[in-house]
C-alpha cells in the first residue's frame, strides 16, 4: 500500500507539490475563451456585415460545447467517486479511483484511494486478530478439558495437584482473554508487555508438559483445528545452565515456545524427536532458545516466507500420525511475540530437520 500514489501524496496535498489546472483555473479559461469567442464573431460580423442574429446563435452554440466538454470533465470523475465510494460503503474496499487528473478532484481521488487503503487493512487486521485468539485458546481449552476429562472418568483422582493444573489451564485462559483488548491495540505497536524476571527450566518443563498433555487430549479426536495430535514424538528440554534465568513476558513467551514445538511435532517423522535448548545470551538476563526437529527441513529458499501468516510450507502433508496442515498462524504469532521484545526469530543452519532459533534481548541496560 505504501508504493500507491495515495500513500506517497497526503490528503489535500497537490499532485507532486504543484497543481498546474486547477478547477479554478480551468472555469476561468472557459469564461475568457467564451468572451473570446463572441467577441471574435462580433468582430467578424461587422467586418463581414453578417447578421447579428447569426452571429448570437454561433457564439452560443459554441460556448455551450466547450462549456458541456468542461462539464463532462469534471463530472465524471465525481460519478466515478461516487461509484467507488458506494462499493466501499457496502464492505469492497477493493474498488480504486483513477488518479490521473493534476486538480482538486485528483487529489480528492487520491483521498478516497487512502482511505480505501486504510479500511481494507484495518479490516484485514480485524480478520487476522479473530484467527490470532481463536488459534491461542484453543491450547488452554483443550489442556482444561483433559484434565476434567480424566477426573471425570476416573483416569485422575481430583486431588490438589490434579485441580492446580486446571486452574492454571483456567487463568491462562483468563489471561488470554484479557489479551483481547491489547492485540486489538496492535495497530498503534502499543501492547504492553509484562517483564518479569523468571527461571527457565522449570518455566520450558511446564510448557513441554502442557504440550505432552494436550496432544493426549487429541489424540484420537478428528477437530480439524489444525493442531498437533502426535503422541509418539519424543520433547527433550536442554537448559543450560540448570539455574538459568531470562528477563522477559512469561506469556507472550509461551505463545513463542508453544507454537514452535507445535510446529515441529507435525512435522516429525514417526517416533521422531523435538528438542528444545536454551542458553544464556550476549546481555543481562537474555536468552537464545532453539527448537530443532528431525522432519524433511525447510529449503533455504522459503526462510524468508516461513513466518508469514497461513503459509503452511512446501511439505504438502506433515509427518506422522495424526497430524494435519495446521492454520498457518502458528509461526506468525511467534514472530510477533518476539518482535513485541525487540529480539529476533529465524530459520538457522541445521545437519538434519528443522532449527528454529529465538533471541530475547533480555533487561535493557541502563546508562550510567
Amino acid at each position: 500500500m505504501s508504493d500507491g500514489p495515495a500513500a506517497r501524496r497526503g490528503p489535500g496535498e497537490p499532485w507532486g507539490g504543484v497543481r498546474p489546472f486547477s478547477i479554478k483555473t480551468k472555469l476561468g479559461a472557459l469564461v475568457v475563451i467564451a468572451v473570446l469567442i463572441t467577441t471574435g464573431l462580433s468582430m467578424i460580423a461587422v467586418r463581414t456585415q453578417t447578421e447579428l442574429r447569426f452571429i448570437t446563435v454561433f457564439s452560443m452554440i459554441a460556448t455551450l460545447l466547450i462549456t458541456q466538454f468542461v462539464a463532462h470533465s469534471l463530472t465524471a470523475p465525481l460519478d466515478e467517486m461516487n461509484t467507488v465510494a458506494r462499493s466501499i460503503s457496502q464492505g469492497d474496499y477493493t474498488r480504486r479511483v483513477s488518479e490521473s487528473r493534476r486538480d482538486e478532484l485528483g487529489d480528492l481521488a487520491g483521498t478516497i484511494n487512502l482511505m480505501a487503503d486504510e479500511l481494507e487493512a484495518q479490516d484485514q487486521q480485524r480478520k487476522e486478530l479473530v484467527a490470532n485468539v481463536s488459534h491461542e485458546l484453543r491450547t488452554p481449552i483443550a489442556g482444561l478439558r483433559a484434565v476434567l476429562e480424566n477426573v471425570v472418568d476416573g483416569i485422575a483422582e481430583a486431588d490438589p495437584e490434579t485441580m492446580r493444573t486446571a486452574l492454571k489451564q483456567t487463568e491462562r485462559l483468563g489471561r488470554l482473554v484479557e489479551t483481547l483488548l491489547d492485540l486489538s491495540r496492535l495497530d498503534n505497536g502499543v501492547v504492553p508487555l509484562r517483564m518479569r524476571r523468571f527461571e527457565v527450566w522449570p518455566y520450558l518443563s511446564g510448557v513441554l508438559k502442557e504440550a505432552n498433555m494436550v496432544a493426549s487430549a487429541r489424540a484420537g479426536m478428528t477437530s480439524g483445528s489444525g493442531s498437533h495430535t502426535r503422541t509418539d514424538v519424543h520433547l527433550h528440554l536442554d537448559v543450560s545452565p540448570p539455574e538459568l534465568t531470562a528477563h522477559a513476558d512469561p506469556e507472550r513467551i509461551h505463545q513463542v515456545v508453544a507454537n514452535l514445538i507445535d510446529n515441529a511435532i507435525k512435522h516429525s517423522p514417526p517416533h521422531g524427536r523435538v528438542t528444545v535448548k536454551a542458553r544464556r545470551g550476549p546481555h543481562p538476563e537474555s536468552l537464545e532458545l532453539e527448537v530443532l526437529d528431525e522432519g524433511p527441513g525447510i529449503p533455504r529458499s522459503d526462510w524468508h516466507r516461513v513466518f508469514e501468516r497461513f503459509n503452511r510450507g512446501a511439505v504438502s502433508r506433515p509427518h506422522g500420525p495424526g497430524s494435519d496442515g495446521g492454520t498457518g498462524l502458528g509461526l506468525a504469532i511467534a514472530r510477533w511475540a518476539v518482535d513485541l521484545h525487540g529480539g529476533r526469530i529465524g530459520v538457522a543452519e541445521s545437519d538434519r530437520g528443522c532449527r528454529i532459533l529465538v533471541t530475547l534481548p533480555g533487561q535493557p541496560s541502563v546508562p550510567s
